[in-house]
Formats: C-alpha cells, sequence, structure tokens
C-alpha cells in the first residue's frame, strides 16, 4: 500500500466514523450491493471502524496414512482477531478491507496441556511443535460493492433460511501452489502445498438485516481442514494426510476465550490481543512461511544438528 492509499483509508475511516445507526434505514435491503455488503461484512468483522471482531474454534487434528486406522493427535485451540477499514471509492462506492492475526495451539489429546514437543510415532524422533501463528492474515485488497465499471459486485445470500437462522457454507477452498519450504527444506516438506479447507457459518438473519447493528456477534461456525503433514512433524515426505476437524463461534469479550489459549497468548504472543492497524501492507503468514522463518533462524544460530544444516 502506498503512502498515498494509507492517506486515502485514513481519511476515509475518518469520514465513516460516526455510529451507522445515525444514517440507516432500520432495515438492510440486500438487493443494493452496497447494502448487501454492509451485511455480509458484519459476519467475520464489523462496519464501525475501531471496533475489533474475536472468532475462537475448538477441534481435533487425526492423522491418514494410508493402510492405516487413523489416529487421533492433537486437540486444538484457536482463534482470530480482525477490524476493518471502511473505505468508499468515487466508483466502486463502500468497501472494506480486513487485517487480523490468528493462533491455533496444537493441546496434548488427554491432557489439553500446550505441546512444546511431540513424539512422532512414524519417525520415532521427538520434534519441537511450531504452534500457528500467522501475523497478519489480511484481505488480499478491499471489498467493494461495485466493479470498476459501477456495476454491482455484491450480493448477500444465504445458503439455508430456516427458524430465523442464515446458513452459508458447503464450499471449498481448494489450495494447491508452490510451498515455501521446498528446495532446502526437504526433511519438512515437498515441492507443493495441497490442501482443502471448508467453513460453514450459521447467524440470526434479523442481526444480519438489522442496519442499527454494526456486527452480526453471535455467529456459530464449522471449519475443517485436509492438507499433508504438517512441516514441524518432520515427515519428510511420507504418504498420508492431516484433518482438522473444529466448531466454534465469535466471542463477545477477550476474557471470553478458553484459560488454556487465553494464558498462551498472553505470555508468549502479546501482539495477539488486537489486530493489526487498518494500513498493514505486510505479506500474510501461513504455517509454512511461520515454519520456513523458524528453521532459518535456527539455522542462523547454529541450533539444528548438524545433519540438517546444509
Amino acid at each position: 500500500m502506498t503512502k498515498l492509499q494509507r492517506v486515502r483509508t485514513i481519511i476515509a475511516v475518518a469520514a465513516f466514523s460516526l455510529p451507522f445507526s445515525v444514517f440507516a434505514a432500520e432495515t438492510l435491503d440486500i438487493s443494493d450491493p452496497e447494502q448487501a455488503l454492509l451485511a455480509s461484512n458484519k459476519l467475520f468483522c464489523d462496519n464501525q471502524p475501531g471496533n475489533h471482531a474475536l472468532y475462537w474454534w475448538q477441534g481435533v487434528v487425526y492423522s491418514r496414512i494410508p493402510g492405516e486406522k487413523d489416529k487421533l493427535l492433537f486437540n486444538v485451540q484457536g482463534m482470530n482477531i480482525r477490524q476493518c477499514a471502511r473505505l468508499e471509492d468515487p466508483v466502486k462506492g463502500l468497501g472494506f478491507r480486513s487485517v487480523s492475526r490468528e493462533i491455533m495451539l496444537y493441546l496434548d489429546p488427554e491432557t489439553n496441556e500446550v505441546l512444546k514437543t511431540w513424539d512422532n510415532p512414524w519417525t520415532g524422533e521427538t520434534v519441537e511443535v511450531v504452534q500457528v501463528h500467522n501475523d497478519p492474515v489480511n484481505s488480499r485488497a478491499p471489498r467493494y460493492a461495485r466493479d470498476e465499471e459501477g456495476n454491482p459486485a455484491v450480493t448477500f445470500d444465504s445458503m439455508t433460511v430456516m427458524n430465523g437462522m442464515g446458513l452459508q457454507g458447503g464450499g471449498a477452498a481448494l489450495l494447491f501452489y508452490n510451498n515455501p519450504l521446498a528446495g532446502d527444506y526437504q526433511d519438512y516438506e515437498g515441492g507443493k502445498y495441497h490442501a482443502s479447507e471448508f467453513l460453514t457459518i450459521a447467524y440470526p438473519m434479523d442481526d444480519a438485516l438489522d442496519a442499527s447493528k454494526t456486527a452480526i456477534q453471535d455467529a456459530v461456525i464449522s471449519w475443517g481442514r485436509v492438507s499433508g503433514c504438517l512441516p514441524w512433524m518432520k515427515m519428510r515426505g511420507r504418504s498420508g494426510l492431516m484433518v482438522h476437524w473444529t466448531q466454534g463461534m465469535r466471542l463477545h469479550e477477550w476474557e471470553d476465550l478458553p484459560d488454556v489459549l487465553r494464558t498462551e497468548i498472553e505470555a508468549n504472543y502479546p501482539d495477539y490481543v488486537e489486530p493489526p492497524p487498518v494500513d498493514d501492507d505486510r505479506p500474510n503468514d501461513t504455517t509454512w512461511t511461520v515454519f520456513k522463518r523458524w528453521v532459518d533462524e535456527k539455522r542462523a544460530k547454529g541450533e539444528l544438528p548438524e545433519q540438517e544444516a546444509h
């Protein structure tokens, strides 16, 4: 993001700093692209600049190895904290850009303690656990109500509406791209990242359509991922998959986070108590880019065993 873009973002945020209820109708008309954007942005963010959204999830991780029974490897606890910059474009109209940080902890499946090391049952090695701590996880570009020609670009559609609840999901993010751990990191990972992620969210439709509310506060989610083994497991390209399966919800307060997650964040990841600034222009993190930095730092300090530091 250029300095001029940052200035425009700040001006736009200031221009829209009044409470949304001051200038909104009672019910959003989702046939209008700007009001559809307001409704959809409520799901994972907040239409009021400066307000944060906090999502939490918990679940399990199983192995799927050919010829073996699936193993429960880990419990997990995770959270994402975000905020949105509110923007205005003379052609594209209203827009939002989200910025966030997220953490997911791998826990002992029996004690629920945060794992520092893990005994790999396939290789016999004890490896250091690198928790998910991605900073940032930002939208790649602002999302506007209209496109470059001024045509509607946003709709708000629930897959199902029943008993006053909206449901969205059922699709998959099919990921296949060059793995940042290719090359000199083959002890840890192969050449491509290949995964599928699944997300479902349920929420009160009244909150989505209520123009006086800037967020859908009471939403529940289910998230799953099927991917290769985690890089810190050091599987050296063995066949097999990891299956993450979780459920969670949007939380009202930081104190609502489970103790194990809140305590770990406050002790070891203090930046994650709030999202990045809205003009954050850093490249996004993933589990694999974070792990690459971890390996590089270990190598620079001479802390890896000799056979790995080549």
